[in-house]
């Protein structure tokens, strides 16, 4: 089966250099090496089935026109030994705890400004700075971020580094459990081979953080989940999570603020809100505070949250702390508040805003990867190695139009993992998005969202670009079984 798959000069999850399966993968090469052409397509094609008959969909959006497609899925997973894990854990936690205290401290004292660490102008003229509506607000457990998504990569030396942080509504966990319940539904075989670690629990943990955070005084709180509605892209993860906690999902005209106190409309009349986790932008939160044009926020909610009657999770404004821009002081802010070492490190990027970066990034482009630092999704960017003379032209102009806009990272080896797609395997890169939850506790979601870039050759793991996902396993410890 794999007679023909190349593993150098990549990093494989999977595969020795010599072709032979690394320890943690044996049993599931073994495996998976005694199935037939005709049984590996048929699990292959149960497995999209399944995500169809689920209706588990994500919607892509060109020329404002919304697509429903499923999440393609490939049945090899990213297997994760306990030694990498609790090295993934440990620094998972540790970022974003550095990411919070920043988050409290540019929203109060702004002492790491103040000490020189990170430049004024980088905050506040940061289009996700909320300066005016949220400064000095007191806030429960003083906890910005109830619930990161942090994307790391492997180089080619198999190291783990950060990608990016997403802080503000981070998307997938519902496509974690999919993952799961197919791979147990199709290939029931793997699992009585493997001690994985469970994602039964997880649930309960998230909605525990979002407990943690009521308002003072209140001992039985209600929360809701807020959502743009059904056209939204991420739609399918709203219901998912909704339906798990056991969560109202509500939309902003079923909310009203009477007297700064939140509540929801019901049949039973109105019935007070504490805590909302939203999964819709700041801007669109409150048309008196943000965009006066929102027909999807709430008239009112931000002046209850000023006064401490309801919690909004994840916090306003945490889009400062997440911004490409901002990613390249992350390290610093480790470093700063938790007089620690970052466990596991950044990409190298440079800013363009520098004159003596842009110049060698401009004199570079055709090596590099190039990021609006606004966009997401895969949009607005240039891989430099595999783009035609006229994009990489394009990009050129478009740097030195707004060079502030704009990130550059060299172009990774990432790591590789075996995808099966069109009868055959074949080398796929993958990239892991990993799921942080606080409240009192930190949790760390055991595995996260592998996300593979299915069309060969391809570096975009983003499902919007054609990439799909794996099931991701961390081994109890102890291995396989």
């Amino acid at each position: 089966m794999f007679t023909s798959y190349k593993v150098e000069p990549f990093f494989d999850e999977m595969l020795k250099a010599s072709g032979k399966p690394k320890d943690h993968y044996e049993k599931f090469y073994d495996m998976i090496k005694n199935f037939s052409v005709e049984e590996l397509k048929e699990k292959h094609e149960t497995a999209q089935l399944s995500f169809l008959r689920q209706g588990i969909t994500f919607t892509v959006y060109h020329n404002n026109v919304g697509a429903e497609r499923t999440m393609p899925f490939d049945f090899v997973p990213i297997i994760i030994p306990p030694k990498d894990w609790d090295i993934i854990e440990k620094g998972m936690v540790q970022r974003s705890e550095a990411l919070n205290c920043f988050l409290q401290d540019v929203y109060n004292d702004q002492k790491i400004i103040e000490d020189g660490i990170i430049p004024r102008n980088l905050v506040e003229e940061n289009p996700y700075y909320y300066a005016k509506q949220i400064k000095g607000i007191k806030i429960p457990l003083n906890n910005h971020i109830f619930l990161a998504g942090i994307d790391l990569i492997r180089d080619e030396n198999g190291e783990y580094l950060v990608l990016e942080d997403n802080l503000r509504n981070p998307s997938g966990i519902s496509y974690v459990y999919q993952n799961r319940y197919v791979m147990r539904q199709v290939y029931p075989e793997f699992f009585a081979k493997h001690s994985v670690q469970t994602l039964e629990h997880q649930v309960t943990f998230l909605h525990e953080a979002i407990m943690d955070h009521a308002p003072k005084g209140i001992a039985n709180p209600r929360a809701v989940l807020l959502t743009p509605g059904t056209y939204n892209s991420a739609y399918y993860d709203h219901v998912f999570l909704a339906q798990q906690m056991g969560l109202q999902m509500v939309e902003g005209r079923d909310l009203i603020v009477t007297n700064n106190i939140v509540y929801m409309k019901t049949i039973r009349g109105l019935e007070r809100v504490d805590i909302i986790y939203r999964r819709i932008d700041d801007d669109y939160l409150d048309p008196d505070a943000f965009l006066e044009d929102s027909t999807l926020g709430v008239k009112g909610l931000l002046d209850a949250y000023r006064l401490g009657n309801v919690a909004i999770l994840n916090g306003i404004g945490n889009g400062v702390a997440d911004d490409k821009a901002m990613y390249v002081y992350v390290p610093d802010m480790i470093r700063y508040y938790l007089n620690e070492e970052p466990i596991i490190k950044n990409v190298t990027t440079y800013r363009l805003e520098d004159p003596i970066q842009r110049e060698w990034v401009l004199e570079h482009l055709h090596e590099l990867v190039v990021k609006n630092v606004g966009a997401s999704g895969g949009y607005d960017m240039l891989i430099g190695p595999h783009a035609a003379e006229e994009e990489i032209e394009r990009f050129r102009e478009k740097i030195l139009e707004t060079p502030h806009q704009y990130i550059a990272q060299p172009t990774i080896k990432l790591s590789r993992a075996p995808a099966y797609q069109g009868e055959e395997f074949y080398p796929c890169h993958v990239d892991l998005r990993v799921f942080v939850m606080r409240g009192k506790e930190t949790h760390v979601f055991p595995g996260g969202l592998s996300r593979v870039a299915l069309k060969k050759g391809s570096l975009v793991v983003n499902s919007s670009q054609g990439g799909g996902g794996k099931d991701t396993w961390v081994m109890k410890s102890g291995g396989l079984s």
